[in-house]
């Protein structure tokens, strides 16, 4: 059992594997100048100890990035509003302004992990086997797969970047290694499916408990590493298949928590019971882990800036916009009620509520709490209210989250031809028996192993659709349904292509009640607006973010090279 901060095992880490290139400058991508480096580039980790404290230094730089990938993808889009205690870096991330240095706008951070990831996959030993087992694969994969993480943050939100693959050691490397051709989303996604497509299968490193946490979750799942690529490369088919196999992984299976909040019965609208909450531990599958202390490493600082603090004074810098209350108002909660005679399916009302946010979907109430503090002095240096986001942890930045990861399960399948496939993950739930049921055959025959849940493992009991997680019994909802195009179309082609943007329309609406504030809106939104090459799917919601349409906001972002910080 390992019991020290990330901070001490990484100055073992240096000490053990000797040259680890350190990239800190802010000025320019990549910086050799640092003690921490050591020009032995026949380095070699051979040794069980050099391999596991060197993984757990590139986490140590990770730490580095994990605030700032979360806040580049949520900041930026429509879900979080920057109040008037924000700095200014947060309010010019918000405006998509560029015109000066911002703290937040690091990239030589990301060039940090991967050189780090470079120089181990250089100088490991991955031919060292020990009674007939290869002593550092395992370490090796998660290295692979770091790196790949890495890039697709820094891609989605650069555009383009020098893909750099050998570790740096030189100022001459670093100038020849930025000045090379950069590359796009979809060359680096390319890229990386196959650089960790032959290591699928690998189990994960485990080194213990550190710090009291699971050291297994530091590591994103290889198999939804390749999903996440392949669904921005477009490759639906393999995306849907990386994400299935995944799930249905018969060593570690993984379902749905079906954790949900709702009203206590059809006639009984005063207090929610408010069970959904993501901060329950099992829903969270990776995360990069912080530091509780300033003095052992880097400590995020998530909680200050959404919620209210000693530290803050109370005065939290995000909450949640006009946009996102609007849309989870937007949604219509059901009930099915039955008696000894008969079943009926009831609405909520839509008024009459003690709380606004109890209008429709139930997450957002469920993650959001504001409240005044009364009796203050008019001069006291605290702010009057009081905000909770309990959808941050000061010891841990998620990376991956199951019922996210079936989300873009079913945009995959949706995107793979497979609309009713992915409307019965939104509805019913997955089981065996509602992709029987609620997928005709053809879709069926066409889906195969795609739609293939084991029955003893995915019962149909406890089946539940995900927007059943916040609005009611979603699989009698007559309103939450498959769309169909008013008069019969020519072919079934014809109504299946009718049908795919609609159904991602309700997946990205459906991944923006489940995943607000966890940064991945911004990106749900542009992988869309690419992919139909249509800028203001992004640009007319995040411009809607106030509730009125900021029309300079919107004209900045129908220019897509506006979405993307500018490279150091």
């Amino acid at each position: 059992m390992i019991t020290k901060s990330i901070k001490s095992l990484f100055a073992v880490g240096l000490m053990c594997c000797g040259a680890i290139a350190a990239l800190t400058s802010c000025s320019s991508m990549l910086e050799t100048d640092s003690d921490l480096v050591e020009y032995d580039k026949d380095n070699t980790l051979n040794h069980p100890t050099d391999s596991v404290y060197s993984v757990l230094g590139i986490i140590n730089k990770m730490q580095l990035i994990a605030d700032r990938s979360q806040l580049l993808g949520e900041v930026r889009a429509d879900l979080v509003s920057v109040t008037d205690a924000a700095s200014s870096d947060l309010k010019r991330l918000a405006a998509f302004d560029n015109s000066q240095q911002n703290q937040y706008n690091k990239v030589s951070d990301y060039y940090a992990v991967i050189n780090n990831c470079n120089y181990y996959l250089a100088h490991v030993d991955t031919a060292m086997q020990r009674r007939g087992h290869n002593l550092f694969m395992s370490e090796y994969v998660v290295v692979k797969t770091m790196r790949a993480w890495t890039y697709l943050q820094l891609v989605q939100a650069y555009g383009q970047v020098p893909l750099v693959l050998q570790p740096i050691m030189t100022e001459p490397e670093a100038r020849t290694a930025m000045n090379q051709p950069r590359m796009g989303l979809s060359q680096i996604c390319d890229y990386f499916i196959t650089d960790l497509t032959p290591y699928v299968g690998v189990e994960l490193s485990n080194f213990g408990t550190i710090d009291g946490q699971d050291s297994q979750q530091f590591f994103y799942p290889l198999r939804v590493m390749l999903g996440d690529l392949c669904l921005w490369a477009g490759r639906y088919q393999e995306a849907a298949r990386w994400y299935h196999d995944y799930l249905t992984d018969q060593r570690r299976p993984v379902s749905l928590v079906n954790v949900r909040s709702t009203w206590p019965s059809p006639t009984e609208y005063t207090t929610p019971r408010l069970g959904y909450n993501v901060t329950n531990t099992a829903e969270v599958l990776s995360y990069i882990p912080m530091e509780s202390r300033v003095f052992d490493g880097t400590v995020s600082q998530m909680s200050n800036l959404y919620e209210s603090t000693q530290e803050n004074y109370y005065y939290y810098s995000l909450t949640p916009s006009r946009h996102i209350r609007q849309l989870s108002a937007d949604q219509t909660y059901y009930s099915e009620y039955k008696t000894a005679t008969r079943t009926d399916t009831i609405p909520a009302p839509r008024t009459g509520f003690t709380n606004d946010l109890y209008i429709g979907d139930l997450r957002l109430c469920s993650n959001y709490r504001v409240s005044s503090i009364g009796g203050k002095s008019d001069y006291s240096e605290y702010n009057s209210d009081y905000q909770i986001i309990s959808k941050v942890w000061s010891t841990m930045v998620p990376t991956c989250r199951r019922t996210m990861v079936y989300l873009r399960y079913a945009e995959a399948l949706n995107r793979a031809g497979l609309p009713q496939s992915a409307m019965v993950i939104l509805k019913y739930g997955v089981s065996q028996d509602n992709f029987t049921q609620y997928v005709d055959t053809v879709e069926q025959k066409h889906a195969g192993e795609l739609i293939s849940f084991d029955p003893s493992i995915f019962p149909h009991e406890v089946a539940m659709g995900i927007h059943s997680f916040g609005s009611g019994d979603a699989q009698v909802n007559p309103t939450y349904v498959l769309p169909q195009p008013s008069t019969s179309l020519a072919t079934r082609q014809d109504t299946i292509d009718y049908q795919i943007p609609l159904v991602e329309d309700m997946i990205i609406t459906e991944m923006a009640l489940e995943g607000a504030f966890e940064g991945n809106r911004f990106y749900d939104l542009m992988r869309v607006a690419l992919r139909r090459g249509d800028p203001a799917y992004l640009a007319d919601p995040v411009s809607r973010r106030e509730g009125e349409t900021n029309d300079a906001l919107r004209t900045l972002l129908m220019d897509q090279k506006n979405w993307y910080m500018p490279l150091e």
